[in-house]
């Protein structure tokens, strides 16, 4: 099934569309605005902090900088959170309107993800902020609504028909991701293996959840015209966090939100085509040509019960939300997971020993056959495999920072006080280096953290490994993605030996919703 190509008019304006330009262009004209407003910024904050001056009775957490200076660092907006936690496990940065706090204290994580779970939400911030590209999907809305679909995905990833058929799915992309990758080799020619992660993932999540092939991996016009499309609207979106002026931008339709208003256009012109086809497939009774495996198809079973609620808009809402968390976050897990692997090939040996030893294909299996051939059992036996993933992502989360909404006056375990509407950040990124978490060796890549003297496999809490987040709103997909990562590595692992194409280089991450190696990941494989 391929979809159908979209307008002319989009595609002029896509292929023409100076992106990076103009998002630089945007990134100065907005930096001319801040350095003008600074100055009232400045005394704004000043008159907030005399004016709460008379009250010694309140604690609030230190001053550490203004979200102008996340501005200025937004390219290395993690590192310069990073910095600040080492002087302080909670800090607050001067804000317009309310305050924003960061913590890298797990008791105070589990505080606002947990054990004071009703007083903290994703609120109007998040919401206004992310409505543009996920509408009111999971990840931006709170109540009844977060309920209704955190109810229904919940089923959906219990169930054992979502587990096989996605297990397929990923065995057969990583079986095309082999074969493409012997061609690189065959040809001597190195490779981006976080492109071909992104595409893959992609591909073995939009089949998942739309229950057709995208065809990114044979780099599918289409298929390309939509995920460059959306991967732009997540870093677009992202940029409106540490923008204050945004909503101004997006009313004159000028900069980066006039480029972001074009790229959601192609998202939802897509998404939309993709579920009006599904249903008139249902609608003519041709529900045998549709295999009911994928989540569109199942929601849309279920919308059959409640058509007044869940709209062709809230299925929209409901699938893109899947695909930024199943996509983004396993091809940039990946991606980091193979440039630790080349910083350190001993670690990359002992993987690869380790899925010889617990997998039983023929030492002259196929890339396909080999795939096939992994189990859910033998999957469970790779704890050195998982141990070096969750070090991946210790180190570099897939979602390196996140924040809640506080709905009512509140005081944290540290003591600190927090007002209604304040936004409380928590960092994955910044906590995965904090010595006093990890101890002195919190900066090296140690799988070995991870397992106990047998070496079994041993969790950490998840208030201070957050990387899946914690509470009532901890990811559902957390197996679902370790196995589809676990499923790819193996396979790659089985069969290459990978090596930077310089071995000098130093990954940087580009500063998205999510954690991707910026320029890409260079690599060199050889034939084992």
């Amino acid at each position: 099934m391929h979809p159908t190509r979209l307008p002319a008019t989009i595609q002029s304006v896509l292929s023409s569309l100076p992106f990076r330009r103009a998002m630089d262009f945007s990134a100065d004209l907005v930096s001319l605005s801040a350095t003008s407003a600074l100055g009232l910024l400045a005394l704004y904050c000043v008159l907030r902090i005399f004016h709460r001056g008379g009250n010694h009775k309140k604690r609030y957490p230190p001053v550490a900088g203004t979200i102008f200076h996340q501005f200025l660092n937004f390219r290395r907006l993690h590192d310069y959170h990073t910095e600040l936690s080492r002087k302080y496990k909670t800090f607050k940065l001067l804000a317009p309107f309310r305050q924003q706090i960061y913590t890298s204290d797990p008791t105070v994580v589990e505080y606002i993800l947990k054990t004071n779970f009703p007083n903290y939400g994703k609120g109007s911030f998040s919401y206004q902020t992310g409505q543009d590209l996920f509408g009111d999907g999971i990840f931006v809305v709170d109540g009844d609504k977060w309920r209704h679909q955190r109810k229904l995905a919940s089923y959906e990833f219990s169930t054992k028909v979502l587990r096989d058929s996605s297990g397929a799915i990923f065995k057969s992309n990583a079986g095309k991701l082999a074969h493409i990758i012997s061609k690189s080799v065959i040809a001597n020619k190195k490779l981006d293996i976080q492109d071909l992660f992104m595409k893959s993932t992609m591909d073995s999540i939009f089949k998942v959840g739309f229950g057709m092939d995208l065809d990114c991996l044979q780099d599918s016009y289409d298929g390309s015209i939509f995920t460059n499309a959306f991967d732009d609207s997540s870093e677009l979106i992202m940029r409106r966090v540490v923008n204050v002026f945004w909503k101004i931008m997006k009313l004159l339709n000028v900069g980066s939100e006039a480029i972001l208003k074009e790229r959601i256009k192609v998202v939802n012109d897509f998404t939309y085509k993709l579920i009006d086809k599904r249903v008139e497939q249902s609608s003519n009774g041709r529900n045998d040509l549709v295999k009911k495996e994928d989540i569109l198809s199942r929601f849309l079973e279920e919308s059959k019960k409640d058509p007044q609620n869940m709209t062709h808009q809230y299925l929209r809402d409901i699938v893109l939300n899947f695909l930024i968390a199943g996509k983004d976050t396993t091809a940039g897990t990946l991606s980091w997971f193979f440039y630790m692997l080349c910083k350190n090939p001993s670690i990359q040996e002992k993987i690869s020993q380790e899925v010889k030893e617990v997998t039983e294909a023929k030492e002259d299996a196929t890339f396909d056959d080999f795939a096939k051939s992994i189990t859910d059992e033998s999957l469970n036996k790779m704890h050195y495999l998982h141990a070096a993933l969750s070090e991946t992502l210790r180190l570099y989360p897939a979602v390196p920072l996140d924040n809640k909404v506080c709905f009512s006056d509140d005081i944290l375990p540290n003591g600190f006080n927090v007002r209604k509407g304040d936004i409380v950040f928590y960092q994955p990124y910044a906590m995965g280096r904090m010595e006093y978490l990890w101890g002195k060796d919190a900066e090296c890549f140690r799988p070995e953290r991870w397992l106990d003297d047998n070496g079994i496999f041993q969790a950490e809490s998840p208030y201070k490994f957050t990387a899946f987040q914690a509470g009532p709103r901890i990811c559902l997909g957390k197996e679902f993605a370790y196995r589809q990562m676990k499923i790819f590595a193996a396979v790659l692992l089985r069969f290459f030996v990978f090596k930077l194409s310089d071995e000098k280089t130093v990954a940087n991450y580009r500063t998205t919703i999510t954690l991707h190696i910026d320029q890409g990941l260079h690599l060199h494989a050889f034939l084992r």
